[in-house]
């Protein structure tokens, strides 16, 4: 373990736990949008543009050499717990992940809860699947919340029968909206970033009323015959420690060629410090030579 992932440890503990427990969803908002600035840089020469898939607005990041609307693209949904996030606060870690593989990244902002709940989330997913997927090849990515969506979109492509990704790659991917998992109780006091006192807010906002065990919400439960290679990451310590595990037997179970890193002591979707983290180099790293496999 190296002393930066120490100290990180140590400051998200005492600072970013603390604050994700407190502050309402506005607030949380505008901290992580203002944090990301402050803390999360992109390769020296990387490109950002706005467009949109349909009805949802995207963003494009490109590290220098990546080339425009060529290859297979990484359609990549941030993590926030549905409620916050934006492709602003995830495009620096996409940018160095196109440096890294030379391939560019679709970053959608889709629709937040409370604002729009369940499953505006999935309809924008597809939405963005769909245009992409007509013209090129595509491998789904995310973290947290936003690595589930992927799944769940994943389960959807396969229900609906459209052309499949090419692979699927998830951080410290939310599988299970029932928070069924034991690592939600065993590492309650463990986790580093996540508290488990915010879960049935979280679910209010996202789901309301309906199904928490839907498999466009919580993927554990969905069907994956047929889905080309996945690749998940978690940390041990993490409340979310069994939703990448179970998620693993599920897929094996089910004929799909996977595979999931368990990192000791690793944060919360710890890639995303880049910048910083020689582990979150090194998985980034890990995951472009998968990628490449592909």
């Amino acid at each position: 373990m190296s002393w930066q992932l120490v100290l990180l440890n140590r400051h998200l503990r005492w600072f970013e736990k603390p604050a994700l427990a407190r502050h309402d969803k506005d607030r949380l908002r505008r901290s992580f949008a203002f944090k990301a600035r402050l803390y999360f840089h992109a390769p020296r020469g990387s490109r950002f543009e706005h467009g949109r898939l349909g009805a949802v607005p995207v963003q494009w990041a490109r590290a220098r050499g990546a080339v425009r609307g060529q290859g297979p693209v990484l359609l990549y949904f941030h993590g926030g717990a549905y409620v916050f996030g934006t492709s602003d606060t995830h495009r620096a870690m996409l940018a160095r992940l196109s440096a890294l593989t030379g391939l560019e990244s679709c970053l959608p902002d889709y629709r937040l809860a409370p604002e729009h709940p369940f499953p505006a989330q999935i309809e924008d997913a597809l939405a963005c699947y769909r245009a992409l997927r007509a013209e090129r090849e595509v491998i789904l990515g995310g973290d947290s919340a936003g690595g589930g969506l992927a799944l769940a979109l994943l389960h959807e492509i396969l229900r609906q029968g459209l052309d499949a990704p090419a692979g699927l790659f998830a951080f410290s991917p939310l599988t299970d909206v029932t928070f069924s998992g034991a690592s939600v109780r065993e590492n309650t006091l463990r986790d580093n970033v996540l508290t488990a006192e915010r879960i049935g807010e979280m679910l209010e906002m996202f789901l309301g009323a309906q199904d928490p065990a839907d498999p466009r919400a919580s993927p554990l439960f969905g069907r994956f015959e047929g889905a080309p290679p996945v690749w998940l990451t978690v940390g041990d310590t993490e409340i979310l420690r069994d939703d990448a595990l179970r998620m693993q037997t599920a897929l094996k179970a089910q004929g799909v060629t996977s595979e999931v890193h368990l990192r000791p002591d690793h944060p919360h979707v710890w890639p995303i410090f880049h910048n910083i983290l020689p582990e979150a180099q090194a998985s980034l790293c890990e995951l472009a030579n998968w990628l490449r496999s592909l």
